[in-house]
């Protein structure tokens, strides 16, 4: 297995993650039923080495692929061999944990512009009038 590199020199070593195996239920013929092709990788978030506000974040974003015991899974069984359902959930791995630790950009308030406003108005009024139309006169 192979270090995961999360961008800006950071470095997840190779021996904190946790290859599983177990028979998958996707693409392989008869074979499905004899050998083993889905990858689970696992890394407990407490061993990452990131600061503490950082895993704290990673915890947050991620809290629905993390298990009681603080462990961040990662499941493949798309494809047919065991090692590329392995190079695929090292892949998404390394993917989720540096989207999580992306700082979010905070938004900006905007108005919505008179122009706008002003053709709602103006629509809500020919609806008026259609419906002043359809009236009965006596």
């Amino acid at each position: 297995m192979r270090d995961l590199d999360l961008g800006n020199g950071i470095t997840v070593p190779a021996d904190l993650l946790r290859a599983v195996t177990s028979r998958s239920g996707g693409p392989g013929g008869q074979n499905v039923n004899k050998v083993e092709t889905r990858v689970t990788i696992e890394v407990p978030v407490d061993a990452l080495p990131l600061p503490d506000d950082r895993k704290a974040r990673v915890r947050e974003r991620l809290a629905g692929r993390i298990n009681r015991e603080g462990v961040l899974r990662v499941t493949s069984q798309v494809a047919r061999t065991q090692a590329d359902n392995r190079d695929r959930a090292l892949a998404r791995m390394e993917e989720l944990l540096r989207e999580s630790l992306e700082e979010e950009k905070p938004r900006k308030k905007t108005r919505v512009p008179k122009s706008v406003k002003a053709k709602r108005l103006d629509e809500k009024k020919r609806v008026g009038e259609k419906k002043k139309l359809r009236a009965r006169f006596e």
